[in-house]
């Protein structure tokens, strides 16, 4: 089944150049089902790309998908346009009224700064804490992930010497979640990032547990199942070519940054990056969908109740 996103997104002709299946609003209203609400806060500079890569991950799943762009209303991105914005988000405050089936909530490039010293750290504490009454599963990415779990349970955040950066191997810690379904025992993810959170810290608080591990790189997934929440610290959802992109940047601003771990064949900066993460990315959403299509109420009023 497709997503359904605003037929004006700029994410529409891309997934309908990659064959993905996407909806008008006429082909919905003729469905008797009701679509899956899901709601993503997008913390992220580049807005349209993020966008793209989640709908794309969402809109692999066989079920129907209605996608709300959402953002925190005391922060003005700089890196995407006004009109942009006005198109195709709503503050947070103008759909907290509504109950979602799921709820992702992306990183964003402030990873090195305290919590507290954020300045939507107090809305976004209150989104944290209205996601336990009016969504029914939520997903956290990266630095998210990272404030979610300190939020609800006091993981700390720690500073790397060097940037975690490239793509790692990691372990399937869990084969039989049902988050890891298909998911091979072995496999890679890209990693990107300044910070860690530690094995030691999370397996402390019993409502956690790790699903994926990495010899290099620690913990990368979380599961906290009373809640039906996932925290995945790294960037499963990235593109292909995300992380040259990131060191082609960081290289011309003149910032010490190495060549990403494991990502140009040969370690060869010239040539073109190889995707070895797309299918288990496919796998993780569509799994985590799957879960929140099973559980969550038919009447989404029930969400919280």
């Amino acid at each position: 089944m497709p997503i359904k996103i605003p037929d004006t997104l700029p994410a529409r002709d891309v997934l309908i150049d990659e064959g993905v299946s996407v909806m008008t609003d006429s082909d919905a209203i003729r469905q008797d089902i009701r679509p899956l609400q899901i709601g993503l806060l997008n913390l992220m500079p580049n807005k349209i790309r993020t966008e793209t890569q989640i709908a794309r991950l969402l809109g692999a799943s066989p079920l129907q998908i209605e996608m709300t762009l959402v953002m925190v209303g005391g922060h003005t991105p700089k890196n995407t346009s006004q009109d942009h914005l006005i198109s195709f988000y709503q503050n947070w405050e103008d759909v907290k009224h509504r109950k979602f089936d799921g709820f992702i909530v992306t990183g964003a490039p402030i990873e090195t700064l305290p919590f507290e010293d954020v300045s939507y750290w107090e809305e976004l504490k209150q989104i944290f804490d209205w996601t336990r009454t009016h969504v029914h599963s939520s997903f956290f990415i990266c630095w998210g992930a990272m404030a979610a779990a300190h939020h609800f349970h006091g993981i700390p955040k720690y500073q790397l010497a060097e940037k975690a950066f490239g793509v790692y191997r990691h372990q399937n810690l869990d084969p039989a979640s049902p988050f890891l379904s298909g998911f091979s025992d072995d496999f890679q993810i890209p990693v990107s990032r300044w910070t860690e959170v530690r094995r030691t810290d999370i397996v402390a608080s019993p409502a956690l547990k790790i699903l994926m591990d990495s010899n290099f790189t620690g913990p990368c997934l979380l599961s906290e199942p009373a809640a039906r929440n996932l925290y995945c610290f790294n960037h499963i959802e990235y593109d292909s070519t995300s992380l040259k992109e990131e060191y082609q940047r960081d290289a011309a601003a003149g910032k010490p940054i190495r060549p990403p771990h494991g990502y140009f064949p040969n370690d060869d900066t010239t040539a073109p990056p190889q995707n070895r993460w797309r299918s288990h990315a496919h796998l993780l959403f569509g799994n985590w969908i799957n879960q929140v299509y099973q559980t969550t109420p038919f009447e989404i009023g029930e969400i919280g109740a």
